[in-house]
C-alpha cells in the first residue's frame, strides 16, 4: 500500500473559509492525502485565501516567499493558492510567483484532485471559474472522519448587496443558496460524526432561500426549525447576517426555537445614514436600532454581535461620533472593527480617503468604547448560570475549556468532563477574553 501524501492548508480570513478548507482537505483525502500541521514534511502545500483583510494580496505572496526554501530543496513539493485571492488575482499569481503549481477559486475546490494531478504531470494549473456543478454535491461521497463537538456548515454563497467597499460578489459571485434536503443530510452526517453544535454559514446568511422537500422555497427560520428536530444536534448558529433580511419569523426563532443560541452577529458598519448611502448598505441608523429593539423583544437576553469600518472614504468627525453614539445604543458584546481599506474594482476605491492617522486615532477610540462594553457584559455573567459545551483540555491540568450559550469562552478547573458534553456551570470569575465557571453539579 503507497504511502499517503501529506497536504498542509493555511486558512485565512472568515468561517466559510474555514468550512471551505475542510472540505478541500476531504476531497485531497480522497486522493490520498492526509493533514499535516507542518508544511517542513507537507508534499502539498495550499494557501486558502480571503480578499477582505487590508493587502490581503501582498500577505499572500510574502507568504509563499516563506515557502521558497522548502521547494528550493524539494522541487516535488506542490504549492497552491485557493480561495478569494485565487479568483481575484489567478493569473498574476501564477505571473508573479512561478513556484506556485495550481490556482483554485472558492467555487472550483471539489477539483482539486485533477488539479492536484495535473500539477503533478507538469502542468501549471488554474481554475477560477464558475462551474454549473454544485461543488457540495460533488463532494457528497468524501472520506468520513470522527469530528470535533462543533462544526460549520455552509448553506448560502455569494452576495446580491454589492456593498461600495466589498469584493464578495466578485469573488463568490451572486447568492446562491443550497437545496435545505442537502444540508439536513449533511447535518445528520454531521451529528453522526459527533457534532453537537452547527453554526450555519454564508455571506449573508438569513437571505437563504434554498429548495425545500416540498418543493417550496424555505427561509433561514424554516431552515433552522428544521434542524431543531434533529436528535442529537444540541445548538443552532448562524453568521453572517444583513440588517435587510432580518424578517418576522427568524426574530421569532430567536424567541421560541430552544436549540437557537442566544447570540447574534449583524453587522451595521457605520452609524451615520451619510456613510451608510455611500456604502450602498440600503438601511439607516434608525432602522437598525429598531431592529435591534425588535430583536430584544422576541429574545431579551440576546448577545449581539456587530461589525465597523472606520475611516471610510469622506467620513467625517460627525459620520463617525454618529458610529459611536450607535454603539453606545446598542451595547456589544462583541464587535469586529477595521480601518478602511481600498478593495480593487470596488466602488469606494475610488473615493478620497481619509487622513491615515485620523482613521487610526478614530479606530483606537472605537475599539476601546467595544472593549468597555465587552468587559461589562462578561462582568454582568458572574453569578450566572449557563450551559457550556466543552470542547477540549485546557493548558492546565485537569481543566476542561467550551463555549457557553453567548459564545462566552468558560475554563473549568478540575473538571471530569469529557469533550462534546453540554453541562450547566457557574459563572464565578470574569477574564480579559474568557469567564472561569464551576460545575453546577454537586453546588448546594
Amino acid at each position: 500500500m503507497a504511502e499517503a501524501k501529506k497536504l498542509y492548508i493555511k486558512t485565512y480570513g472568515c468561517q466559510m473559509n474555514v468550512y471551505d478548507s475542510e472540505r478541500m482537505a476531504e476531497a485531497m483525502g480522497g486522493a490520498g492525502y492526509v493533514e499535516t500541521q507542518s508544511p517542513d514534511d507537507a508534499d502539498m502545500i495550499l494557501l486558502n485565501t480571503c480578499h477582505i483583510r487590508e493587502k490581503a494580496a501582498e500577505k499572500v505572496y510574502s507568504e509563499l516567499g516563506r515557502f521558497r526554501g522548502l521547494k528550493e530543496a524539494r522541487p516535488d513539493l506542490k504549492i497552491g493558492v485557493a480561495g478569494c485571492v485565487a479568483q481575484a488575482e489567478g493569473e498574476e499569481i501564477m505571473r508573479r510567483q512561478p513556484m506556485v503549481d495550481l490556482v483554485v477559486g472558492p467555487q472550483s475546490y471539489h477539483r482539486l484532485p485533477e488539479l492536484e494531478a495535473k500539477a503533478r504531470a507538469g502542468t501549471k494549473a488554474l481554475d477560477t471559474d464558475f462551474p454549473l456543478e454544485d461543488k457540495f454535491d460533488a463532494l457528497k461521497n468524501r472520506p468520513k472522519a470522527k469530528r470535533g463537538p462543533t462544526a460549520f456548515l455552509t448553506v448560502q454563497e455569494g452576495c446580491d448587496k454589492f456593498c461600495a467597499f466589498c469584493v464578495v460578489p466578485y469573488t463568490r459571485g451572486a447568492e446562491v443558496s443550497r437545496p435545505a434536503t442537502r444540508v439536513l443530510d449533511e447535518a445528520r452526517d454531521l451529528v453522526e460524526r459527533g457534532v453537537r453544535e452547527i453554526t450555519l454559514l454564508g455571506q449573508n446568511v438569513n437571505a437563504y432561500h434554498g429548495e425545500g422537500p416540498d418543493g417550496k422555497d424555505w427561509s433561514l427560520a424554516r431552515l433552522i426549525w428544521a434542524l431543531n428536530d434533529i436528535d442529537g444536534l444540541e445548538r443552532i448558529r448562524f453568521t453572517t447576517s444583513h440588517p435587510n433580511d432580518m424578517d418576522d419569523d427568524l426574530i421569532a426563532a430567536h424567541g421560541e426555537c430552544e436549540k437557537l443560541m442566544p447570540y447574534l452577529h449583524l453587522p451595521v458598519q457605520s452609524g451615520s445614514d451619510r456613510i451608510l448611502k455611500r456604502m450602498n448598505r440600503s438601511h439607516t441608523a434608525e432602522s437598525y436600532l429598531r431592529l435591534i429593539e425588535r430583536i430584544r423583544a422576541a429574545r431579551p437576553d440576546i448577545l449581539m454581535s456587530g461589525d465597523f469600518i472606520v475611516g471610510f472614504p469622506e467620513e467625517t468627525e460627525a459620520d463617525f461620533q454618529a458610529t459611536l453614539d450607535l454603539i453606545e445604543e446598542v451595547q456589544y458584546g462583541y464587535a469586529f472593527s477595521f480601518k478602511y481599506s481600498p478593495r480593487p474594482g470596488t466602488p469606494a476605491a475610488e473615493r478620497s480617503m481619509v487622513d491615515e492617522a485620523e482613521a487610526s486615532e478614530r479606530l483606537q477610540r472605537l475599539q476601546a468604547l467595544i472593549t468597555r462594553q465587552q468587559r461589562a457584559v462578561q462582568d454582568s455573567m458572574v453569578g450566572r448560570r449557563v450551559k457550556v459545551l466543552f470542547e477540549k483540555p485546557g493548558r492546565l491540568p485537569g481543566q476542561m475549556v467550551g463555549k457557553s450559550d453567548y459564545l462566552h469562552a468558560v475554563h473549568v478547573a478540575e473538571s471530569d468532563a469529557q469533550p462534546g458534553e453540554l453541562s450547566e456551570v457557574e459563572i464565578i470569575e470574569s477574564g480579559a477574553n474568557s469567564l472561569a465557571g464551576r460545575p453546577v453539579q454537586g453546588l448546594s
